[in-house]
């Protein structure tokens, strides 16, 4: 097959299976979409090559330990770039993005204990001299996003989505330092082996599979299907920032989550309580989603928006 610059209808296909059921084995998504095992391997191992997707393990909230963060940094000009590689290669960031004119940074954070948090937040970034401000809101609610699917990829029938959706018979308790180096592993690939995952824990393949499928089942981990935007016809690429009277917190939040555009939205601590990533498919099509569905919002008080220069760290490692 030749490289092209956007998926085709079974590639979509296949990512959807794969967002629903990360570990899922391609036997079994060949089986639910109705193509051999070596045609899924084989479209995988493509788009993986391509660089335009990867799949990743990822953290799901294990509160009160490791509550999730949003931190925006300003930096001095020409600085930021610098400061945005320094965060993406901390374990505990993920989505490091240089936003507007190049000086902002905007960062996930989920450290593994309070003592790391405050060690980046109130400290190191404190102590930087390219750093002109740091503020940090804490994540209160999810609406959309982590293990959620993007619409752009929602493709599959109802009943090929519940045969991939995978069901869990144990769940783990929280998180222990013994997980950190099976999620390292899984941070860089989501698929990879369980001889790696042993290997790397010092457990055996049966206890390593054991330990994922409970910390899954638990949703303290979720595997994150990362695609390249571009490659499924989105270009424009913003962060928003939105004031909202708390009695009108949760309705909005909901309205903004069921927007196709959206693929992240959480509720946060902070002036502006309420952030979303949005996906628009050119400088139009965003003019059109803000004015037309976000400025339809009667609760919203204030819109800020950050266009997204540069991903320097998506979901998984950094490279």
């Amino acid at each position: 097959m030749q490289k092209s610059d956007t998926f085709d209808g079974l590639d979509r296909r296949i990512l959807h299976a794969l967002s629903i059921d990360g570990r899922v084995s391609f036997a079994r998504v060949g089986e639910v979409l109705g193509v051999s095992d070596r045609t899924v391997a084989r479209r995988w191992a493509r788009m993986r090559e391509s660089d335009s997707v990867r799949l990743v393990g990822a953290r799901g909230p294990d509160r009160p330990v490791s509550a999730q963060w949003i931190i925006r940094v300003r930096c001095r000009p020409g600085s930021a770039t610098e400061v945005a590689h320094a965060l993406a290669r901390r374990e505990d960031t993920r989505w490091v993005q240089l936003l507007s004119g190049g000086t902002e940074i905007s960062a996930s954070v989920q450290s593994w204990s309070a003592e790391e948090r405050d060690e980046l937040i109130l400290q190191r970034l404190q102590r930087t001299a390219q750093v002109q401000t740091v503020t940090a809101h804490s994540i209160l609610h999810v609406f959309t996003g982590g293990p959620d699917v993007f619409a752009a990829v929602e493709v599959l029938e109802a009943a090929e989505v519940a045969a991939l959706t995978p069901v869990f018979r144990e769940r783990a308790t929280g998180l222990t330092e013994a997980d950190r180096p099976l999620l390292r592993v899984l941070s860089r690939d989501g698929r990879a082996p369980y001889a790696e995952l042993a290997a790397a824990t010092g457990w055996s393949e049966s206890t390593a599979a054991r330990r994922l499928e409970a910390l899954r089942g638990a949703g303290l981990l979720f595997f994150d299907l990362d695609v390249d935007d571009r490659r499924l016809g989105f270009h424009a690429h913003t962060r928003m920032w939105l004031s909202v009277p708390p009695a009108h917190l949760l309705e909005t939040g909901r309205a903004i989550a069921a927007h196709p555009e959206v693929a992240f939205c959480a509720a946060t601590t902070g002036r502006s309580n309420l952030t979303a990533s949005v996906v628009c498919r050119d400088e139009a099509d965003l003019f059109r989603y803000l004015t037309e569905r976000v400025g339809a919002l009667s609760a919203v008080s204030d819109v800020e928006t950050g266009p997204i220069m540069r991903t320097v760290k998506r979901a998984g490692a950094y490279p």
